[in-house]
């Protein structure tokens, strides 16, 4: 196939930096070999000369294109009255203030040209932000795809019923906005892409005639090797993006509501909260008793290798989670709500048991403890994970469902 690959909002490397560039990255490394890629990104800042050099040698073409200027800050007057105008267009179009930002004419005069120019079996956005740059007849020339990562409609609709969005009024305004969004992009499409059958479910109940597939995300097994041994001891982690809201949230959820329960039972336990970019909410949590707050760290597999359980106390946010994906794979006996879990099968009747549930604070403080008092479970949630991830959730058997999509 020779495959038109839209990543707008993510430039794909390298595949550490965040859940779309890991994901964005090692699909097109599957496809690599196999199809004739190109690619359409943007250069952000960090990205150096060397990361563009990387990329290149997994497509055959990389087009790297002028990316948006920045917003201007709502705290100054300009940036108010800018951002009354977004919303006042979000309220004409029904596209989100965040994907007409990323909207630009010389991209999409480049991508105009070059199916002009070029034979193109098929377009996939890798991210609904993409979507921007479809335009609605094009699906009668050319197979479109997009790769939803989750539904936008389905993500903020489960902040605002769990009480995490970070401005209710705001977020209440645009969920009918958001629908119809939905509801219209998603028909330009021939075929669409979620990570778990609830988000699939969440899109059909928005476009009950639309064709979406299920591929999920995968783990590099290089990246996340099987631990050597069991470390032992009370140590708990916890790894996310920590400016991302959803990691917020659990984070400050565990810390403040959860792990003061586990002291009181194991006064030697120790959290590791590892991830970049903390916000000051989550940096303030370093003051509590046994915790630390890391921010970005050269290895997460170095840290998960020695903790004693990985904690998922996820509450909000739709699709597949790395955060859980790369523990069970790197062996470090998980406990996580059914968020975290989403998409995967650990506990049901007649599966070997992978992690252990929990969706209270006394639910968590009880699977903890289990886990810290009994060596047999830890080695067998690590095996029955690994086994698991190695069977199922392994970039090649994820690439062969998205080629198959991608193909159909």
């Amino acid at each position: 196939m020779k495959i038109l690959m839209l990543s707008l909002n993510a430039f794909p490397y390298p595949p550490s930096r965040g859940g779309a560039e890991i994901r964005t990255f090692n699909l097109i490394k599957y496809l690599h070999g196999r199809h004739h890629v190109t690619l359409v990104t943007h250069r952000y800042s960090g990205v150096s000369d060397e990361h563009i050099a990387a990329l290149r040698q997994w497509v055959d073409n990389l087009a790297i294109l002028p990316a948006p200027e920045p917003h201007t800050s709502p705290k100054t007057w300009g940036g108010r009255v800018a951002q009354l105008g977004r919303m006042a267009q979000f309220l004409v179009t029904a596209t989100p203030p965040n994907v007409r930002h990323r909207f630009s004419n010389a991209v999409q005069m480049w991508i105009d040209q070059f199916l002009e120019t070029h034979t193109c079996d098929v377009i996939v956005c890798e991210h609904s932000v993409n979507e921007v740059y479809v335009r609605a007849g094009m699906r009668d020339k050319v197979r479109t795809v997009v790769d939803i990562h989750s539904s936008v409609y389905g993500w903020i609709l489960n902040h605002l019923e769990m009480g995490a969005s970070e401005n209710p009024s705001r977020d209440r305004f645009y969920l009918p906005l958001l629908a119809r969004y939905e509801q219209r992009y998603c028909r330009k499409f021939s075929r669409m892409i979620a990570t778990t059958e609830e988000d699939r479910q969440q899109l059909l109940a928005l476009v009950p005639d639309a064709k979406i597939e299920i591929v999920s995300n995968g783990v590099d097994l290089d990246a996340f090797p099987y631990r050597t041994s069991d470390p032992g001891g009370q140590r708990l982690v916890f790894v996310g993006a920590m400016d991302s809201s959803h990691n917020i949230d659990a984070a400050t959820y565990f810390t403040q509501q959860i792990f003061p329960l586990v002291r009181q039972c194991y006064p030697e336990a120790k959290l590791s909260l590892v991830g970049a970019r903390p916000v000051a909410e989550v940096k303030a949590l370093a003051s509590l008793p046994g915790v630390t707050v890391t921010g970005r760290v050269p290895s997460v597999v170095d840290y998960l290798h020695q903790s004693t359980v990985c904690i998922v106390p996820l509450r909000v946010g739709l699709g597949i989670k790395n955060k859980t994906l790369e523990p069970m794979a790197a062996g470090t006996p998980t406990v996580s709500s059914d968020r975290g879990l989403e998409g995967l099968t650990v506990d049901e009747d007649g599966v070997p048991l992978r992690a252990l549930r929990a969706n209270s604070p006394q639910a968590f403080v009880e699977a903890i403890g289990r886990l810290f008092d009994t060596p047999e479970l830890r080695a067998e949630l690590s095996h029955n994970a690994r086994a698991m991830i190695e069977a199922d959730y392994t970039w090649e058997r994820i690439g062969e469902k998205y080629e198959r999509v991608l193909s159909a």
